[in-house]
């Protein structure tokens, strides 16, 4: 008797708290293997691209179709940064949902085809991406409960979620905000435990394997702020929520704006176009310099911390290359790259704010570009401060967010909400193009990107 009520008690406990412990563990394994596999091929790249300036001509195009041949044959679903993906699972039916969108071969075609475009040059980050994969990994522990239920499968592709943004950025708060505001748009108590517990466990597996370290370092601001500092903030959320903006009206209107000619191209040789669209990001790229290619990452570390000199056209030659990287649908995210964009503006303001430090007015604008373009205000500052340690500019970074996220607007709708509406219903054959039929609503004329 007493054996079998400690069994049944083991059990209970199991199910409770073991099951998402054991997939927090997996979530956080994995962020740090899909980090420095990504961290490798971008290295192999720019080795690659040193050696020989025009290589990128055609590897590029190359990779780009041979990702996007891959994405659509073998990995539908795997397309984008994987954030709408795990919206729409939450958000209907976990248990079907979940079966189309956050299996383990698109989980592995996730991390392998976004390895390979990274490999040849795109502009995408691993951010989203790990998002998908940390919901895949929790999802597909349902099969451990003898009776798994729509409750159970919802907590596990939140937690999953959270604990991959936290464990790819080390923003514990970021990922139990994120998870609140982006992923429901809610609070529920009763999930709320399993998702700190999913987030901390997560959490400490990356920083045993990275150490105690902040994405981008932490910054010195100081304690004097400049006469014109609530200019500074409300001009740079002006600035990035209308970059932010058109960035997102570009996203989820390209029928509206793509040529006919090209429309008809994804449609019919959805390959070639990919290898277009890489033609056009191997240029952008040799006329920045080689500034464009990657997440964007390194640059932006570097303008923090003044190690990086970079053009005034930069926001919008790397705006370029991340369109171009997202129409042809392949694996891959854009939270990196809207930093990196939002770096880029903040250089530019440094120009009208001379009086300012640098690191300041580049933490405002990526605060506020990535505010802008997915329209989570709270997230993005959290994200931002936690990244850059930079608990003294709290309150500008949530002014700077949310103007720019009410500006966004004004432009487009949440972008990761709206781009999950094409993955509430099975996905037609053959894989969608980037536009949609004219008759559909304008929330629904998008693709397959983050």
């Amino acid at each position: 008797m007493l054996s079998s009520s400690i069994g049944r008690r083991v059990r209970r406990l199991w199910r409770q708290y073991g099951i998402f412990w054991l997939g927090a563990i997996a979530v956080g394994l994995t962020a740090v293997f899909y980090a420095r596999l990504i961290d490798l091929g971008y290295n192999a790249f720019l080795g690659l691209q040193k050696q020989h300036w025009w290589l990128p001509l055609v590897l590029t195009p190359a990779v780009g179709a041979a990702s996007v041949w891959l994405t659509r044959r073998f990995f539908r679903g795997a397309e984008g940064s994987g954030i709408p993906q795990v919206i729409a699972t939450l958000h209907t039916n976990p248990g079907a949902a979940g079966a189309r969108l956050l299996t383990f071969p698109i989980l592995l075609g996730k991390i392998a085809v976004s390895f390979l475009a990274i490999l040849g040059g795109f502009t995408i980050g691993r951010e989203g991406p790990t998002v998908q994969v940390g919901a895949a990994l929790m999802f597909n522990l349902r099969r451990l409960y003898p009776r798994s239920n729509a409750q159970i499968e919802r907590q596990l592709v939140l937690a999953g979620a959270a604990a991959g943004l936290s464990a790819a950025f080390n923003t514990p708060l970021a990922g139990i905000v994120f998870a609140i505001e982006e992923l429901t748009r809610s609070f529920e108590a009763r999930a709320s435990g399993v998702l700190i517990t999913a987030i901390i466990i997560a959490g400490i597996v990356a920083l045993g394997l990275n150490g105690n370290y902040t994405y981008f370092g932490t910054i010195d601001i100081g304690a004097h702020f400049p006469d014109l500092f609530a200019v500074a903030v409300v001009v740079t959320g002006i600035v990035t929520g209308i970059a932010g903006g058109v960035f997102g009206w570009l996203l989820l209107n390209t029928a509206r704006w793509i040529p006919a000619p090209l429309r008809q191209l994804h449609a019919e040789r959805p390959v070639a176009f990919a290898a277009l669209c890489g033609v056009v990001i191997a240029l952008v790229g040799l006329i920045s310099g080689g500034t464009t290619f990657g997440s964007g990452y390194a640059e932006a570390r570097g303008l923090l911390y003044g190690s990086e000199h970079l053009s005034v056209f930069y926001p919008v030659l790397k705006l370029v290359s991340v369109v171009g990287s997202y129409l042809p649908g392949i694996p891959g995210g854009i939270f990196a790259p809207s930093l990196s964009i939002g770096a880029g503006f903040g250089n530019v303001l440094h120009m009208l704010f001379t009086d300012m430090q640098l690191p300041m007015l580049i933490a405002l604008a990526m605060v506020g570009y990535l505010a802008a373009v997915t329209q989570s205000p709270i997230t993005s500052f959290v994200i931002v401060m936690e990244m850059i340690n930079g608990h003294a500019l709290v309150i500008s970074l949530m002014a700077t967010a949310l103007i720019s996220s009410r500006v966004a607007k004004l432009f487009a709708p949440p972008l990761y909400e709206a781009l999950s509406m094409r993955y509430m219903t099975p996905l037609p054959a053959p894989a969608a193009s980037p536009e949609l039929p004219a008759e559909r609503s304008e929330s629904e004329t998008h693709d397959e990107r983050e």
